[in-house]
């Protein structure tokens, strides 16, 4: 076994993003709602582990907006990046957050579109969306609702939002083209898309890929940086423009999919994981013609 960490090598060790899926679809769907699932009934999430983890809500939150917020909310947080930071929100605008979860990202934006705007959550795990409405009512959030739905099909009508945000959510979906189809039906004429999510850098181990549970840990569903352009590209949007690029250390991504069973696994011993997904921030436009 070496003793130093080997980068990893393209090749048999590790497929491409647009390789043949170990998964089904279901599979997938089914594995991401156990997942969030059981955050929604806990009171922990990766916002209260270590700091040198990029996921941790002071490295992605300014300290003013996280004690602002709902703690019910912050504690079962699970992004990577804060995508109102890019979303250039004003008072009155429709926002929809993808994947809303306990409702950060919503409840954020509620703060800054104000009583004259609205913020429309929507999330597939029924227990989100129950303690997510539970906050929202607790805390007098009456310009947020949250709505049962996949993101692929959200149940809302053409021509809806001002803006759509996302926080590492995108990278879950089996059908991530899709997503932008609907983002972009959703989306009014010259309606901006403003997503935080993670996107692979590098082939990922053999090991990595063959462990549903990493789908869930936001890493094994993540597709290289022109693949989830090119998807933003194909459902019709414009001036795409990445506006940050955070690369994940060894640790950092061990310490992000913790609980995944084959981050432990021997078989990646004295293999180097960094370098290998970064957090990005992502923002385009739908053409007004």
């Amino acid at each position: 076994m070496a003793s130093k960490k080997e980068k990893v090598k393209s090749g048999g060790a590790a497929r491409s993003a647009k390789s043949k899926p170990k998964f089904s679809s279901e599979e997938v769907r089914k594995a991401v709602r156990e997942n969030y699932t059981k955050l929604a009934l806990t009171e922990s999430s990766c916002c209260g582990s270590s700091q040198d983890t990029m996921c941790g809500c002071s490295t992605l939150y300014p300290n003013a907006e996280i004690i602002s917020l709902p703690s019910e909310a912050v504690a079962v947080s699970a992004g990577c990046g804060n995508p109102t930071a890019i979303a250039n929100l004003k008072p009155g605008m429709t926002v929809v957050d993808l994947g809303s979860g306990g409702g950060i990202d919503c409840f954020l934006s509620a703060k800054k579109v104000g009583k004259s705007g609205r913020v429309i959550g929507i999330d597939a795990t029924p227990e989100m969306i129950y303690r997510a409405r539970k906050t929202a009512a607790e805390n007098n959030y009456n310009n947020v609702e949250f709505r049962l739905g996949e993101i692929e099909h959200m149940p809302l009508e053409k021509d809806t939002a001002d803006v759509i945000i996302s926080n590492c959510v995108i990278n879950l979906s089996p059908e991530k083209e899709q997503v932008f189809k609907d983002a972009f039906r959703v989306l009014k004429p010259g309606g901006k898309l403003a997503v935080s999510d993670i996107v692979l850098l590098k082939d990922l181990p053999e090991t990595i890929l063959e462990d549903i549970g990493t789908w869930s840990k936001c890493v094994g569903g993540a597709i290289k940086e022109s693949e989830y352009i090119g998807a933003i590209e194909k459902a019709g949007f414009e001036k795409i423009k990445v506006e940050e690029r955070v690369v994940y250390a060894h640790e950092q991504l061990k310490e992000y999919a913790k609980g995944a069973t084959s981050i432990e696994s021997p078989k990646l011993e004295g293999i180097d994981l960094s370098d290998l997904i970064a957090s990005y921030k992502i923002s385009a436009i739908k053409p007004k013609k």
